[in-house]
């Protein structure tokens, strides 16, 4: 369970040079397609591994996708924008778990609004039959006796390889005070060793994995 090494893709932040060109010149439509397009599936495989609930998933990357069509033109770029869209998925998930209600839509739609949405529906429903005949990990069956939270985490880092101050920042809410920045990725690096120290503890106890005296 050793950590990545945090590499960023050149192409990956072409894209998102690209999808901020596009929030300057007005082209919110484009801006937002082609960021969902970009990152869509991952982060809905996010919420599924994370949820362990097909449905709840769908529901929360509805509420997502509703976000960044309604946020994107207002995002600063202070961060980059796969960590923002992390950011908004976290708080979707906390705010659908918070109401235990499905989501129904109060707000009319537009037309561009509603073609927006008809390529969530398509990226949601080509991921998931994806992720139906994914083969369960020893690792994902650990998982699956974790919180929500917890799988958050370990899917911030170890799936996706994100690093610890770009967590920090998926991490802070705008109710919060800013906070030192260094002693918050310290904060979340120690809650995510005691995690994996944890896991294997368990995956131990379960015969997962080997005890030090097999090894």
């Amino acid at each position: 369970m050793s950590e990545p090494a945090n590499v960023v893709d050149p192409k990956e932040l072409a894209r998102e040079r690209e999808i901020r060109t596009m929030c300057e010149r007005g082209d919110d439509h484009g801006a937002t397609t082609l960021a969902l397009r970009l990152y869509g599936r991952e982060i809905l495989q996010f919420l599924v591994h994370t949820h362990r609930d097909e449905q709840a998933a769908s529901e929360v990357f509805s509420l997502i996708s509703e976000d960044v069509w309604r946020g994107l033109a207002t995002f600063r770029w202070q961060s980059t924008l796969r960590g923002w869209l992390y950011a908004v998925a976290r708080n979707a998930s906390h705010e659908f778990r918070r109401s235990q209600r499905r989501h129904c839509r109060s707000v009319p739609m537009s037309h561009d609004e509603r073609v927006f949405l008809d390529v969530a529906a398509q990226i949601r429903t080509e991921t998931l039959t994806f992720l139906r005949t994914e083969s369960r990990s020893a690792l994902d069956r650990l998982r699956d006796e974790l919180t929500v939270d917890e799988r958050m985490l370990l899917s911030l880092r170890l799936d996706r390889g994100l690093s610890w101050p770009e967590i920090a920042e998926i991490y802070a809410t705008e109710s919060e005070a800013l906070g030192n920045p260094s002693k918050d990725a310290a904060r979340l690096r120690k809650r995510f060793q005691l995690l994996k120290d944890r896991l294997r503890k368990r995956g131990r106890e379960l015969g997962i994995i080997p005890s030090r005296d097999d090894v």
